[in-house]
């Protein structure tokens, strides 16, 4: 079973950018699909994005379509989301997760998860 670390996450000022990424611990990261969720205090977690194994297709949820990018490096079994003009609603634990299959965006579809992190936007 791949095992999946992130990092990236921090505390940012209303408007800024940050960049996660989650490694996978080896090269099966390459044979599934990804997708990041985040979770905020009192919230059900929340579909962010998610890419296809060839990462060609991407998928955004709707309050982050157009500020969020969702990409891959399968050389490197590492997924990144870039996140720019982030807002104070932004804030939650963000995971990564992967499953074998299509870039779907309900998280019980989804086998694999990293451990979290966590995403502060100030205002």
């Amino acid at each position: 079973q791949v095992q999946l670390v992130e990092s990236g996450g921090g505390l940012v000022q209303a408007g800024g950018s940050l960049r996660l990424s989650c490694v996978g611990s080896d090269r099966s990261f390459s044979n599934y699909a990804w997708a990041w969720f985040r979770q905020a205090p009192g919230k059900d977690r929340e579909f962010v994005a998610s890419i296809s194994i060839n990462g060609e297709m991407t998928y955004y949820g709707d309050s982050v379509n157009g500020r969020f990018t969702i990409s891959r490096d399968n050389e490197k079994n590492t997924m990144f989301l870039h996140m720019n003009s982030l807002k104070p609603e932004d804030t939650a634990v963000y995971y990564c997760a992967g499953h074998w299959g299509l870039a779907l965006k309900t998280s019980k579809s989804y086998e694999f998860w990293g451990q979290g992190t966590q995403v502060t936007v100030s205002s």
